[in-house]
């Protein structure tokens, strides 16, 4: 997915914004950030602590930033730097070598943060739409203890397997949007253009038509005086929905109960949610960040707020001196196994490990799930399809059968 997990992706215009304001400490910083409105952008920066004075539309270089290209980035530095090539001149060979002008741009930006006195941690801080508080920590973290390279490189390959997690759940979306989607065009296909026809056929049967018959040819009477609305509908309905659970956090906490509770793929996305949990925690405790630390950030990544909301009780309860896994266990999310393997981490002191074995075996089961949804959908997308067309077109035939039986 605010921290939203594995949900449908929503296509609304972003624009480029640049920012000022003062952080934590009073210190005046500015940045640029794409958004769909300068009130996301205020929502976003106040969230990073940063007290917003100035927000102005700015003209956008040309692509856009995807969390996919800030991967593969974090990957070309963390290479780069462990092969000895220094920091600015690693920002100059992926950013200008970049086909992404928005991307190189963005590369550049930071490079003048850095040549201007400022670490490398707090010059991304100044652009969290594309480096969240999890990457700028391990970041801060790896210039602290002089192994940048280190960091980088575990950071580059939490990302690659957050975006991996990601590309399952979009799999596991695909099949059931795909079925909606294809029975609503090809209904309103045969109301509009095929059902009409078999209207003007039986006009001149001079007989009662059956019930199934009238009922489909009053259907497409509807859809074929009023096609505009329902498609003004469903598109508005749609457009409206994404709109305001982009923008709602009542709508996106709603929603991300409402998707856990889903038969089969509310399993997966629990799974999936799971294992990002594990590997966001795993990552940041293996980079020395303190356990009520990485925690913050770990709810921040957890991509769904019933999650999200969980993670913050088990930072408080973990802060008051409690133990992760009793505190855990009190949110009544996570799996007993996910409770044992933690438990013995925490007392073999190897918890970092034990947290990105659960990460492993979570993805699997993704993995998994996935593949056996897919297998399920397949049939589940001919016997939707099949209904729908058959049911129509056993409908209309229906008198041409009751006339020749008659003939007969």
């Amino acid at each position: 997915m605010g921290a939203v997990t594995a949900r449908t992706e929503k296509k609304i215009k972003e624009i480029n914004f640049s920012w000022e304001g003062k952080d934590k400490n009073g210190k005046q910083i500015k940045g640029e950030m794409s958004a769909a409105g300068s009130i996301v952008v205020t929502a976003a920066l106040r969230r990073q602590g940063i007290k917003v004075t100035k927000v102005k539309k700015t003209y956008q270089a040309g692509g856009k930033v995807t969390d996919k290209d800030i991967t593969l980035f974090t990957r070309q530095l963390a290479t780069m730097m462990k092969s000895g090539v220094p920091l600015l001149q690693a920002f100059d060979i992926v950013g200008k070598g970049h086909s992404n002008r928005a991307l190189s741009k963005l590369l550049m930006n930071v490079k003048t943060e850095v040549e201007t006195g400022s670490n490398l941690a707090d010059a991304f801080r100044k652009y969290p739409l594309y480096f969240d508080q999890l990457f700028c920590n391990l970041v801060g973290a790896g210039e602290a203890a002089g192994i940048l390279d280190t960091l980088l490189d575990r950071l580059a390959t939490y990302k690659e397997k957050i975006q991996a997690i990601k590309g399952k759940i979009k799999s596991a979306l695909f099949y059931p949007i795909s079925i909606i989607v294809v029975a609503f065009v090809i209904t309103a296909v045969l109301m509009i253009f095929v059902i009409p026809s078999f209207k003007d056929l039986f006009d001149g049967f001079g007989a009662d038509l059956p019930a199934p018959t009238l009922f489909v040819m009053t259907l497409s009477d509807f859809f074929v005086s009023y096609w505009w609305a329902i498609f003004g509908f469903v598109g508005g309905s749609l457009y409206s929905f994404l709109y305001v659970w982009k923008r709602s956090i009542a709508v996106q906490k709603v929603m991300d109960r409402l998707i856990l509770r889903l038969p089969v793929l509310g399993d997966v996305i629990r799974k999936a949610t799971i294992a990002r949990w594990s590997r966001t925690l795993s990552t940041m405790f293996a980079a020395g960040v303190p356990l009520v630390e990485a925690l913050d950030s770990v709810a921040g990544a957890a991509g769904n707020y019933v999650y999200y909301e969980a993670t913050k009780k088990i930072q408080v309860d973990v802060s008051t001196g409690n133990a992760l896994t009793s505190s855990m266990a009190t949110t009544e999310l996570f799996p007993n196994m996910v409770l044992q393997m933690v438990a013995i981490g925490e007392e073999a002191g190897s918890l970092d490990s034990m947290l990105s074995k659960i990460a492993d075996f979570f993805e699997a089961e993704v993995d998994d799930a996935v593949e056996a949804l897919s297998s399920l959908m397949e049939p589940m997308i001919m016997v939707v399809l099949g209904t729908l067309i058959g049911g129509m077109v056993v409908a209309m035939y229906l008198p041409i059968f009751k006339m020749g039986m008659a003939v007969g």
